[in-house]
């Protein structure tokens, strides 16, 4: 298929013209095999050239079929399926994922790929659900790697750098209820203070703000027992209960956000901000997302703060999560809690590529790692003082992909210098 795609917010169009759409591994393995340089193309949700390459490959026509394994808690789905997709199969099935990223849409192989995650401080991200990885590697091989192998823990998060991720093994659980609760206009000096406590007042918390007056709200993603709810509460922290659906940005419509007012729903209707059947947002914005150990939440957040003046005329809004720590070497959750500070900015490239070095000075105290598939400006050099088995993970890219097929202009400027 030749075409000039764009990803999905428009503020990048991938320079490969050719975009292969395999319909047998065998077929996927023959075109990757004989490509000079290639990479897999998902659901085009990143906001920089991690994804591009001389030619591009989707695995929408390799779905292939979900498979349950109830003794082990598993599924096992293709890279190529979306993540609202998973979660609607596996509610027919009285099953769950511990958590999903605020937009639905995006694919599983991708996320995983670029450490994405959701909320919750007892809640690791996407990544650490896999059990196992299926991937051809840039000769043709299908190889696969499950937790426990010594290369596993630097496979997962693997920035599409070690090979085309085919079917991907996650835990589940069994199905559970949600509600969502929205509290409006928290004073700073309460965030600041009891910072910890609204942060772990609900399985899932995330907190909106654009450097105004107060913090904007507070989303709570509660499990609850739909039989025996506790009631709903009018205020938290001296925030108010919110009326009406609500959209991260006031001057948005919620109608396309997740059941609110504290209404049980399944996991799948409410964990995520956006309904899968919905536009989830205009797409016209660019984002970066910073995540700083947490230790560092408070002062990160007071720096910010002091740079309003500069980061306000270009935010449209800031989104605060929390996500438990893990062992994957390129999560920006490796070895430490952390506290994601994500940035939607206007559709300014210009005054994005303003702010951004701006913003990182200002978060390199915090020891800030960023998320791989949104804009940041930290090379190869930055990172590796930020992610201590970088040297190891470069060793194993070698290793996998000695011809160098996989690698692109994005990691060459971040990886491998």
């Amino acid at each position: 298929m030749l075409t000039r795609e764009r990803n999905w917010a428009g503020n990048y169009t991938y320079r490969a013209e050719a975009i292969h759409q395999p319909r047998s591994i065998d077929e996927l393995r023959e075109i990757v095999a004989r490509a000079p340089r290639i990479r897999a193309l998902g659901s085009r949700h990143c906001f920089n050239d991690i994804a591009d390459s001389d030619v591009l490959m989707s695995l929408e026509a390799l779905a292939g079929e979900l498979e349950i394994d109830r003794e082990a808690r598993t599924v096992t789905v293709g890279g190529g399926m979306r993540y609202g997709d998973l979660a609607q199969s596996l509610v027919r099935e009285g099953l769950a994922l511990h958590n999903m990223a605020s937009l639905p849409h995006i694919s599983v192989a991708g996320s995983i790929a670029t450490a994405t995650h959701g909320s919750g401080d007892a809640n690791r991200n996407l990544a650490t659900a896999v059990v196992a990885l299926e991937l051809v590697t840039s000769d043709g091989e299908v190889i696969t790697v499950s937790r426990g192998d010594d290369d596993f823990p630097g496979m997962v998060v693997n920035l599409g750098a070690l090979g085309v991720v085919t079917r991907v093994t996650l835990d589940v659980q069994p199905a559970y209820q949600v509600r969502q609760e929205v509290f409006e206009h928290l004073a700073w000096d309460v965030f600041y203070q009891r910072f910890d406590d609204v942060m772990s007042s609900a399985y899932s918390v995330s907190v909106f703000l654009d450097y105004g007056e107060t913090v904007g709200s507070v989303w709570r993603k509660s499990r609850v027992d739909a039989d025996h709810p506790e009631p709903l509460a009018d205020e938290f922290l001296g925030a108010r209960a919110a009326t009406r659906h609500r959209h991260p940005m006031e001057t948005m419509s919620g109608e396309n956000c997740t059941a609110q007012l504290g209404v049980p729903g399944l996991w799948a209707d409410r964990l995520p901000h956006f309904r899968m059947d919905a536009r989830p947002a205009s797409g016209d914005e660019i984002q970066a997302e910073y995540m700083v150990p947490r230790r560092f939440a408070v002062p990160a957040l007071e720096a910010l703060r002091a740079l309003a003046s500069v980061i306000r005329p270009h935010l449209l809004i800031t989104e605060v999560r929390t996500v438990a720590a893990d062992d994957l070497w390129l999560s920006s959750a490796y070895g430490t809690d952390t506290v994601c500070l994500h940035f939607s900015w206007k559709p300014d490239q210009d005054g994005v590529n303003q702010v951004l070095p701006i913003v990182e000075r200002t978060l390199a105290p915090f020891e800030a790692r960023p998320h791989f598939g949104k804009e940041f400006r930290m090379g190869a050099q930055e990172l590796e003082a930020r992610y201590p088995k970088l040297p190891e993970f470069r060793r194993l890219a070698e290793r996998l992909d000695p011809r160098g097929a996989f690698q692109n202009a994005f990691l060459e400027r971040t990886i491998f210098g």
